[in-house]
């Protein structure tokens, strides 16, 4: 992990330009959010240099959140601070957090600068995950290759913006806004929206919001919020 790394968590998405300043040892892209209590957020002095980490604070710190991007000048000198927390066993809210080692480079003078993202989009929970999901679809809308044109519709409605894989079936049924159909899925008899389906899904005489729901998941016969695991059946 020798020379300049960055680092980029799975659950996030994000629009930027990412600018590497080459006159301090990492850069630590952040967003403003309402509610900093699930985030590792950071506090900045007047030059936008970050003074402090704090990982998921329970009384307001900084509405700063850390969006899980970095660079590290240095990817050595990050492994063994990391190396350190695991040897030993100094966890934070149950986990080992990179927001420890951060703190503790800077502890031995390194200098890090808060970078910014035109948009960002956090993909960690359910809600989070289907916000964003409406967001990347408005960003798209004018795509004629979001519906598949093995799209076999019966009596049945799309309303946009909608992503639809290959083989999806829709029979008397209401799709959209802002749903993502996976291939294999069929829909029955139902109205679904803001929701994402993966693949192999079975929906019947229901309706559906704010949900996602997992692979060969059956949905039948209720009005639900979901998060549904692969392999599911709710009847």
């Amino acid at each position: 992990m020798s020379g300049r790394i960055i680092v980029a968590f799975a659950d996030t998405l994000f629009r930027a330009q990412l600018k590497l300043d080459k006159d301090c040892d990492g850069v630590i892209w952040v967003n403003k959010v309402e509610d900093p209590r699930p985030f590792g957020v950071v506090k900045l002095d007047g030059e936008g240099i970050i003074t402090e980490f704090v990982e998921k604070p329970v009384d307001f710190v900084s509405d700063l959140a850390i969006i899980g991007i970095y660079y590290f000048a240095d990817g050595e000198r990050l492994r063994k601070e990391m190396q350190y927390l695991i040897d030993n066993d100094i966890k934070e809210k149950g986990e080992y957090q990179l927001t420890n080692a951060m703190e503790n480079m800077k502890r031995k003078g390194a200098r890090f600068k808060a970078g910014a993202v035109d948009v960002w989009m956090d993909c960690g929970n359910k809600n989070a995950m289907v916000d964003t999901n409406t967001k990347v679809l408005g960003f798209l809308k004018n795509d004629a290759a979001l519906v598949s044109k093995s799209l076999k519709a019966l009596n049945s409605v799309v309303i946009p913006p909608c992503f639809i894989g290959d083989g999806v079936e829709l029979v008397n049924s209401v799709v959209g806004p802002n749903v993502s159909i996976e291939s294999g899925t069929v829909i029955a008899s139902s109205v679904v929206r803001n929701a994402i389906l993966r693949g192999g899904v079975r929906v019947q005489d229901a309706v559906i919001d704010n949900s996602m729901i997992g692979e060969r998941a059956q949905v039948t016969g209720k009005a639900m919020d979901l998060s549904l695991s692969d392999d599911s059946t709710v009847g």
